[in-house]
């Protein structure tokens, strides 16, 4: 878990490390656990919830908010991007096909070739499980990226380059592949292996909604993958 420490004067929202602030954006790390936004069961343990009293510095009747530009699965940590203001939501989704997206994965297994690319269509059923198709109609295209960094005893840790951003769509391609993600057991990986899935969203790369500016945020190492990251 993250550490409570204090930027800009002010305490960090608890499972979450705020990277950057400014009037625009709010970049943060967000601990493996906690959604990135409410449910019909749970409204209050999100990052949006906590990031939004955070903004509004404990103050219900501030008039600050915060938006949500894209998601992570509650099961997997790291990099959060938010705007400030509905004009920054609305260019960063805009862009959002041309934004760089890297993240870390430790897989049970060794790829076939030390870097590559995994294309397919995927579509998601009435279950909420995400799976392939050759039916292009009813799929949307999807491609990841990936690169060896290291392995040990089975397991492999890859820096993946998230091409195209699908529900579920590094989990489903790694386990369509053979190397489901460790305490993925969603997907294919044993259980009883990992108390956490192996999946952390490590830097991201885009243009600032307001200067144009490119900006580059990056999170620290978990202290899961530090053995296999050189």
């Amino acid at each position: 878990m993250h550490e409570k420490k204090k930027f800009g004067g002010k305490h960090q929202p608890k499972g979450l490390l705020v990277l950057h602030m400014d009037r625009d954006i709010l970049v943060v790390d967000k601990a493996p656990g906690l959604l990135t936004m409410g449910t019909d069961r749970q409204k209050v343990e999100t990052a949006y919830y906590r990031l939004t009293d955070f903004v509004r510095k404990g103050n219900p009747k501030s008039r600050e908010r915060i938006y949500i530009v894209h998601r992570l699965d509650r099961e997997v940590s790291g990099i959060l991007v938010f705007a400030r203001t509905i004009e920054a939501k609305n260019n960063l989704q805009a862009q959002w096909d041309e934004v760089e997206k890297r993240y870390l994965a430790l897989v049970h297994g060794v790829p076939r070739d030390a870097e590559g690319k995994f294309s397919s269509y995927l579509v998601e059923n009435g279950v909420h499980s995400v799976h392939s198709t050759e039916d292009k109609r009813r799929g949307k295209l999807s491609e990841t990226g990936y690169e060896l960094l290291g392995q040990y005893r089975g397991v492999s840790c890859l820096n993946i380059h998230l091409l195209t951003g699908r529900k579920h769509q590094i989990r489903v391609h790694l386990s369509e592949n053979k190397m489901p993600i460790v305490g993925d057991t969603k997907y294919g990986a044993p259980k009883g292996v990992a108390k956490r899935l192996a999946l952390h969203a490590k830097s991201i790369a885009f243009k600032h909604p307001y200067s144009g500016k490119p900006c580059f945020y990056e999170t620290r190492t978990p202290h899961l993958f530090s053995r296999y990251v050189p």
